[in-house]
């Protein structure tokens, strides 16, 4: 926000110079960013942040230059001289969607002079970068810059039946803008309509059709209250841009939509002429209500800010910001009720504390004064967070970040669990990744692909985000954490891995797996994971027909779990084991099998019939070929026994086997090779 030093001064005469008010104003919230002179003017350029909509306009400025300084503000009457012929017998508002345009405020003057602005309003337009136009259009503007509500003039004669409808456009309807260009309009944008056409995109920008001109006598001047989302997305689908969506964006004072109103109107008359219809024409809902007031208490003050500020002085402070007081102060505390201009960003009590602190400045906090501290513990999700971090690191793999959001051709690349209503939204910087990922594994696969462009092969990625399956963020399920993983290891492998995650957090957890699925993996080899019984997600191997898709050279295995889950089953508590004794022995068994028969299958058998002396039973290899029949495969597994407390004889082991081989054969169909 720029501000004219000279126009500045019509509503607060400073005493200091301006590098020291822009100084003072910097440490109340407005950063200065930099000062130059324009002609006999000074332009100070000042950060505005997105909460102090009422910063965006001189007198906002001016309001915490007289408090800074403990000046007097002087903010105009605007009362216009009205005529006798009432505004209600020339025009009417009609508002259709009250949801986007809660208030619109109408004036209307005849006989105005449409010519060039005073010196004095050049200059001033001039030095926060605003160039002329005509007396009209800079009055508009001139107010907007002044008050910060954005106001627009229509040519009253080029509306169609002298009337304003606000609606929603229609679709495939357009509009010329008075940039010139024109713009299709979609059902979800707010537009301003005369009787048959609209007029204006509301809160954005005015139409060419009823444009200011030379032969503009009569104007009808609009000052309304825009929803702020509804602005913010209709610019940035447009991709159009201006003071006003800027302004609308970060909401306007309700309560000031009929000041702004007749203070165009007394500057129209003053300068281009002309005579304003009495009164004005008010459509919409009434302006809201006083909300409750706030309990500021002194002790509090103290304790947050950590020093002792006179309760006089926060009192002072406050009624000075426009905060009205309720009842009478106490020893302990004193009730005030937000100004209008202020209610989108006060409303607790910590906020009128840092209202105090501000202007009574933060400068006068010592640095050595102790703040209060408490010490903070790890939830739960961190401590489970770091054990699968550590695994994963362990395993080898890196941890990437990826952005929320995706191309729509890039998300179908693993779809899991497809959305019937994908999240898509509108957003100006990313105009093709629209999407809000359902997923982490395409922007996991998009990273491997830039690994592989750049000479790194198999890279093993791994993140741990929210992904977006419904609307809804009060819902868990709606975004839940997800940990995803890609690499280019063997699907025995990455089953381990998952497998180490899970035992990280849980020594005991059972993990089982059963077929997938999800049409992205090569068949036969997807699967979907269980810990504990409960669902937790999925692995597998990609289709080429995926990989391709992303030129990525090696095939590559995926995999993406809920951590909810782990949240679940988690038991921290360190788990120590004597470390064995004894020697274990070895035994590998060859069985052929049918080929509908699964290692899952096969490993409870063996677990089963083992006995105590069982250590593990892990998968060696598998082979199908010329040597077994066609409906045939063989898996070759390697058993360990142990005993904790004696070395095993041959005996022992040749038991435990043969009722292995018993088991195997009757439950599974095995035969031994």
């Amino acid at each position: 926000m720029i501000i004219s030093w000279d126009w500045l001064e019509q509503y607060v005469k400073p005493t200091e110079s301006p590098m020291v008010v822009a100084e003072k104003l910097m440490m109340t919230g407005l950063n200065l960013e930099g000062m130059e002179e324009v002609g006999y003017d000074l332009a100070v350029d000042l950060e505005v942040t997105s909460n102090r909509m009422d910063c965006l306009g001189h007198i906002g400025v001016a309001r915490e230059a007289s408090v800074s300084f403990g000046l007097d503000l002087t903010i105009p009457k605007a009362r216009p001289a009205e005529g006798s012929s009432p505004v209600s017998d020339a025009t009417s508002v009609e508002i259709e969607c009250e949801d986007i345009c809660p208030r619109y405020v109408a004036r209307v003057i005849q006989g105005v002079k449409v010519g060039p602005s005073p010196k004095w309003m050049v200059d001033r337009l001039a030095t926060v970068g605003v160039a002329s136009i005509n007396n009209l259009v800079d009055i508009s503007n001139y107010v907007m810059l002044e008050c910060g509500q954005p106001l627009h003039a229509f040519d009253f004669d080029k509306l169609a039946e002298n009337r304003i409808v606000v609606r929603r456009a229609k679709k495939g309807e357009k509009i010329q803008a008075i940039d010139h260009k024109e713009y299709e309009l979609t059902p979800d944008m707010c537009i301003i309509a005369d009787a048959q056409n609209p007029v204006a995109i509301a809160g954005v920008m005015g139409g060419a059709a009823t444009e200011i001109s030379a032969a503009t006598t009569n104007v009808l001047i609009e000052v309304a209250e825009f929803e702020q989302l509804a602005v913010r997305n209709t610019a940035r689908a447009l991709k159009l841009f201006s003071d006003s969506s800027h302004r609308f964006e970060r909401g306007v004072d309700p309560h000031g939509l009929d000041w702004a109103s007749r203070r165009c109107c007394e500057l129209i008359l003053e300068i281009a002429g002309g005579e304003l219809l009495s009164g004005s024409v008010f459509a919409g809902q009434p302006l809201p209500e006083a909300p409750a007031p706030i309990e500021l208490r002194f002790a509090q003050v103290n304790r947050i800010l950590g020093i002792n500020v006179p309760a006089e002085e926060a009192v002072a402070i406050l009624k000075s910001l426009g905060f009205e007081q309720q009842g009478e102060t106490t020893a302990e505390a004193a009730s005030f009720v937000t100004p209008s201009w202020r209610r989108r960003d006060v409303t607790r009590e910590a906020d009128l504390i840092e209202e105090v602190a501000r202007i009574y400045g933060y400068e006068k906090i010592p640095e050595d004064v102790l703040v209060p501290l408490s010490l903070s513990r790890r939830t739960l999700r961190d401590r489970v967070v770091e054990r699968v971090t550590g695994t994963l690191s362990g395993a080898g793999f890196y941890e990437a970040i990826t952005l929320s959001l995706v191309d729509p051709k890039q998300e179908e690349l693993f779809t899991p669990r497809p959305l019937e209503t994908p999240l898509d939204i509108v957003h100006s910087d990313f105009r093709k990744m629209c999407r809000l990922r359902a997923s982490l594994v395409p922007s996991l696969l998009a990273s491997r692909r830039e690994n592989e462009r750049h000479g790194t092969f198999n890279a093993q990625l791994y993140e741990i985000a929210s992904v977006y399956l419904s609307p809804e963020p009060t819902d868990p399920a709606a975004q839940p954490k997800m940990l995803s993983l890609v690499s280019g290891c063997s699907f025995a492998e990455m089953k381990g891995v998952l497998e180490a995650v899970a035992r990280s957090v849980d020594p005991a957890a059972g993990i089982t797996v059963a077929p997938s699925s999800v049409p992205q993996f090569v068949e036969g080899r997807g699967a979907d994971i269980s810990v504990n019984g409960e669902f937790w997600g999925w692995f597998g191997e990609l289709d080429r027909s995926v990989t391709d898709k992303l030129d990525l050279r090696d095939a590559c295995l995926v995999a993406e779990v809920d951590l909810r889950v782990l949240d679940q089953i988690a038991n921290l508590q360190p788990q120590f084991a004597e470390l064995p004794k004894f020697p274990g022995m070895t035994r590998d068994l060859n069985f052929m099998l049918d080929e509908s028969v699964k290692w899952d299958d096969v490993e409870a058998a063996v677990t089963n019939a083992a006995g105590p002396l069982l250590e593990s039973v892990n998968f060696s290899s598998q082979y199908r070929g010329k040597q077994l029949p066609p409906d045939k495969k063989s898996y070759v597994l390697t058993i360990q026994y142990r005993s904790p407390d004696r070395t095993l004889t041959g005996e022992e082991v040749d038991s435990a086997q043969q009722a292995v081989i018993a088991a195997c054969e009757s439950q599974v169909g095995a035969q031994l090779r």
